[in-house]
């Protein structure tokens, strides 16, 4: 390939030239690689020629910034680092002169090729050594590294603002300062996590704004933790002051007509338009966030991956690029960012297809402390910001005591992530005035550190003084702003009083949806048959240039053209293929995330075939129709906590998406407990945020061992909010998400379309077959999925053949249904009519009334009992006792019949569980 020659770097110029590869299935354009390239021959025989000079210039890129004053409180000293004196090199003489043509991006004004080492030491020295220092030279790409380098060394030349650029920055520091102080004085015992000492944040996040706003992208996504969440909620992104200030007086957030709980003032969003002069406006969503501090980080990723979906559809550009439009922007705390497993995953899908935004900005504020623990006891690393090298991202450090400096700091990230669509990260040191809140008391624990903060004047004032020298404000213009700002919450304040919430839900996209008052369960979601067949036909049609694999080709593909053919024996992979496909034709689209997810863990699904020649990816249902909507198959990372928020944020960006995420095993969602924790469960009653994420959680005993037997579907229970007594048939269920475990595969084709056609969204759990995949019993025809078909809460008994001989009625759920049901036909003869077994598909919301229909048949009954694999402690008999018994004949109690309690999920000693296994389905259908 072609050196690049003379000036490869200069900034006007595009000097790489882009190739772009498809992002697998859906089709963004987004940066692959950089062409190699060299310096010019001159270069070259320059750099050979002043061999010493190159490697002092390297030293500097590559440790200048050890040598920083980076902390404005003084306490980590500036190193003295020997691979920064010439004499090493052997450059005693500071006045030799020295070309420095492919060295070092001319530093002066006059743009000279030709330097002294006291020139270039000084040069070096500003550049890589002031309150501004860098880390890249971890980058594997050189082309990424040089163009970092020279980007750098280019735009020190003249970094100076304008006037009118610096009062902005001093208003923004000023009106932070005014609103602590107003909230200090006004509502004291009041946990505010207020941004003094770390102002200079707000700097940092107007600047990107403004910089997002002149460069052409209409959307940022924005998540962060409490710290200074205020601040730039009621500055930057106008949150109403009067709504904030309601909200400390002890009131809801929403109308109280509207089922939600509220959160914490730490926890709330905006998502406002802003506008920087320019003609379009920038679009800034904050995500809420919950007290586990960066569990919102995937959220964010997510959220911004579906919001460039619906731009990429929607896009007149057809040169636009991934991340073109939206960025997203991520504030971390510096303890946590070192101590958070999230934050790795999270850094883990930055690249990967799928997962990209085309680049996110990371602004670590780093207090230089966590709750009470110093820097020394909360890493193993130099720096907060280390962990961030896991994907080679460059590291800009700043000292937030100068926020001209963060905003230059702020511009090279943009610039780096505008170039190379990558993550890159700003981490800005500062203080916390106060302690962990405002109610702590720091010196407790870190007396030196706190008498030298009480000692400083704040970042506001020492930047007020700073204008003051350059004539930009005066004292009395200061004491203005800072007045004005002061009596406009006031007003603010007053006018609380009077504030009526209004619902920011249900709008936009999602728009036409409603919150529902109860559960609705049965909705026709059946398909005509036609269509059905047509779809199953297309989901394993390939292109004749593609070479499928021999077992696939006969055990896969021409099994399910036999099956739709016959309309028989559709197995679980077919009806979950129906059910994308006719949602497909419908214009919904679908993501269907997790490890191993295209091809299935069990070797069931293929929604992708992998030619054998070429390993090109092919998605068949991606070719059903002209405009029908988008599968995108994303074999995900092993990562659960990040990918299952990654997946959450998908989900409540949009209604038309239908995003699944499949754990390998059910026991994979043990490792995101905190994203269903405070996400998936209780976000739509906290922030009243609708999701209708799926997750498909492999369940059932069959000799796996403890882990991989069982999703811990009794957790997932404990979280709904279905009333417990349910005694008086007037109860009303409208859970906060629905729990369900399917046995057929018409079943799940119904739910997984019920999901998209109802007119709300609800996160639906499925504990999901493994055995039952291709277990023969386990099968549906094409009929049960026509018009007029729906999800069936429970599944009626199909064994007795007179409901009013049955004496026993066993209640049973998932896979274990049909061990009775293969011991009940064999024993037939002795069984009679006298047992009847009735399926608990949908576990939450609690099917009541079916339940009660379907016991009217027995009129004889006069034992009923609950029937599990799980041990007594696990699985849902907790759940489904209190509620089962609610509706036994008087005098009936429900009896258990299933493992005893254990402290694992079951045995790993195979002879033990088969004994138990078969001791269980004796039980239950033992002679009366």
């Amino acid at each position: 390939m072609a050196a690049l020659t003379a000036k490869p770097f200069a900034l006007a110029d595009t000097v790489f030239k882009r190739h772009y590869h498809e992002d697998v299935v859906y089709g963004y354009r987004v940066p692959k690689e950089l062409e190699y390239f060299d310096y010019s021959p001159e270069q070259l025989a320059n750099r050979q020629q002043q061999a010493a000079l190159v490697c002092l210039v390297d030293a500097y890129r590559s440790t200048g910034h050890r040598a920083t004053d980076l902390d404005p409180l003084g306490i980590q000293k500036i190193m003295t680092i020997p691979e920064l004196n010439p004499a090493r090199y052997g450059l005693t003489d500071a006045d030799q002169k020295f070309n420095i043509d492919g060295i070092i991006e001319a530093p002066s004004a006059d743009g000279s090729k030709t330097m002294t080492i006291a020139e270039i030491k000084q040069a070096l020295e500003h550049i890589y050594c002031g309150k501004v220092a860098y880390e890249f030279e971890h980058i594997p790409d050189t082309a990424e590294k040089r163009w970092f380098a020279d980007f750098v060394e280019a735009t020190s030349r003249d970094n100076s603002l304008g006037k009118a650029k610096k009062r902005r920055f001093y208003e923004l520091l000023a009106r932070s300062e005014a609103f602590d102080n107003f909230m200090q004085k006004k509502f004291g015992q009041v946990k505010r996590y207020g941004l003094e000492g770390a102002e200079s944040a707000i700097v940092a996040l107007d600047e990107l704004f403004s910089l997002c706003n002149h460069s052409g992208i209409t959307e940022a996504v924005l998540g962060m933790p409490h710290r200074g969440r205020l601040n730039i909620l009621v500055d930057l992104l106008k949150y109403s002051p009067r709504a904030l200030f309601h909200k400390l007086q002890g009131n809801a957030e929403f109308p109280e007509d509207l089922p939600a709980s509220g959160d914490v003032i730490s926890h709330i969003a905006n998502s406002p338009k802003l506008n920087y002069g320019c003609k379009k406006d920038l679009h800034v969503t904050m995500l809420h966030n919950p007290s586990h501090l960066e569990a919102v980080n995937p959220v964010v990723a997510g959220y911004g991956r579906a919001k460039q979906m619906y731009l990429y559809d929607n896009n007149t550009d057809p040169g636009c690029a991934l991340g073109d439009r939206l960025m997203g922007i991520q504030i971390h705390g510096d303890a946590a960012f070192t101590g958070q497993g999230v934050i790795m995953e999270t850094l883990g899908l930055s690249n990967l297809p799928h997962f990209s935004l085309g680049g996110t900005v990371h602004i670590i504020i780093n207090n230089q402390i966590g709750y009470t623990t110093p820097a020394t006891n909360a890493r193993s690393t130099l720096y907060t910001s280390d962990i961030a090298k896991l994907v080679n991202a460059p590291v800009v450090h700043v000292n937030g005591d100068y926020p001209e400096e963060v905003a230059r700091a702020v511009s090279i990230a943009f610039e780096y992530r505008k170039k190379f669509r990558k993550d890159v990260i700003i981490d800005l040191i500062t203080f916390r005035r106060w302690g962990h809140n405002e109610l702590d008391e720091p010196s407790f624990t870190q007396p030196h550190m706190y008498n030298i903060i009480r000692a400083r004047e704040s970042v506001p004032k020492v930047y007020e003084r700073k204008l003051e020298d350059e004539c930009i404000v005066t004292k009395e213009s200061a004491q203005e702003t800072r007045a004005q700002f002061t009596n406009f919450l006031e007003d603010e304040l007053a006018a609380s009083k009077d504030y009526q919430p209004e619902a920011d839900h249900l709008k936009g996209k999602w728009s036409g949806l409603v919150m529902p008052t109860e559960a609705v369960s049965t909705i026709d979601t059946g398909v005509d048959i036609g269509t059905l067949r047509e779809v199953g036909e297309k989901s394993v049609s390939v292109d004749s240039a593609l070479k499928v694999h021999p077992r696939l080709a006969k055990h896969h593909i021409q099994l399910r053209l036999k099956r739709l053919a016959e309309g028989q024996s559709v197995d679980w992979a077919t009806a979950e293929a129906l059910a994308f496909g006719t949602l497909l034709k419908e214009g919904f689209n679908i993501r269907l995330c997790g490890q191993d997810v295209g091809r299935g863990t069990f070797s069931q699904r293929h929604a992708m075939f992998v030619c054998q020649d070429t390993e090109n990816v092919y998605v068949p249902l991606n070719n059903i129709g002209e405009s029908q909507g988008k599968l995108e198959v994303a074999n995900s990372n092993l990562s659960e906590l990040a990918v299952l928020g990654f997946e959450y944020g998908v989900s409540i960006q949009s209604p038309t998406i239908l995003p699944i995420w499949e754990a390998q095993f059910g026991d994979f969602n043990n490792t995101a407990q905190v994203i269903i924790d405070t996400y998936i469960s209780s976000g739509e009653t906290k922030w009243l945020r609708q999701s209708g994420l799926v997750m498909l959680l492999p369940h059932g005993y069959d000799g796996a061992g403890p882990e991989h037997s069982s999703s811990r579907i009794e957790r997932f229970l404990q979280m709904c909010n279905t009333p417990m007594d349910l005694s008086d048939a007037g109860v009303v269920q409208n859970p906060n998400m629905h729990i369900v475990v399917p046995t057929t595969p018409a079943q799940i084709f119904h739910l997984l379309r019920r999901q998209m056609k109802r007119n709300f969204r609800k996160p639906l759990v499925v504990a999901g077959p493994k055995t039952l995949l291709r277990l023969s019993l386990a099968t549906s025809t094409l009929d049960e999925m026509a018009p007029g078909t729906s999800f069936q809460p429970i599944i009626s008994d199909t064994l007795a053949s007179s409901p009013e001989l049955v004496q026993r009625v066993v209640f049973v759920s998932g896979k274990l249904y049909y061990d009775l049901a293969k011991t009940y036909q064999e024993n037939s003869a002795r069984i009679g009519s006298k047992i009847a077994i009735v399926r608990l598909e949908e576990i939450c919301p609690f099917p009541r009334q079916e339940l009660i229909n379907e016991m009217r048949s027995f009129t004889n009954a006069t034992e009923f009992t609950w029937c599990q694999e799980e041990t007594m402690n696990a699985g849902t008999y907790s759940f489904v006792q209190p509620r089962l018994q609610s509706i036994l004949p008087k005098g009936q109690v429900l009896r258990y019949i299933g493992r005893g309690p254990l402290a694992a999920p079951v045995t790993g000693i195979s002879r033990v569980y088969k004994a138990e296994q078969a001791q269980i389905v004796k039980d239950a259908l033992a002679d009366l």
